[in-house]
């Protein structure tokens, strides 16, 4: 395996893997580092895909604990918890099983 590969996998799994690292700013600010420090196109549209899908949860988490009011909010919120769980995992893997494709998330609003 190349050093290029190798790196490229280590970048965009990083990336998706951010969430894990804090619920704060923290997990938004490695794919932005990895985004402007990356001259790799695959691992910038990955840090890319996972700024969308973080921004993404902390929206529809936003809009679910809002909904807690009408009861909904908690299924709402459970299911979104276990989507930010498993959906970057399978994110994980299929970068580093795959390193020369992107992982695009399902059902995103992509905004970058």
């Amino acid at each position: 395996m190349s050093n290029e590969i190798a790196k490229r996998k280590l970048l965009s799994a990083l990336c998706h893997g951010s969430i894990f690292f804090s619920a704060t700013f923290v997990c938004i600010g490695v794919p932005i580092v990895i985004l402007f420090i990356s001259d790799d196109e695959i691992v910038q549209n990955n840090a890319k895909e996972a700024l969308n899908f973080h921004l993404n949860a902390w929206l529809y988490g936003i809009i679910f604990g809002i909904l807690t009011l009408i009861l909904i909010g908690w299924l709402l919120l459970s299911i979104l918890g276990i989507v930010v769980i498993v959906m970057p995992i399978i994110a994980i893997v299929k970068v580093l099983t795959d390193p020369n494709k992107v992982f695009r998330y399902p059902f995103i609003l992509r905004v970058l």
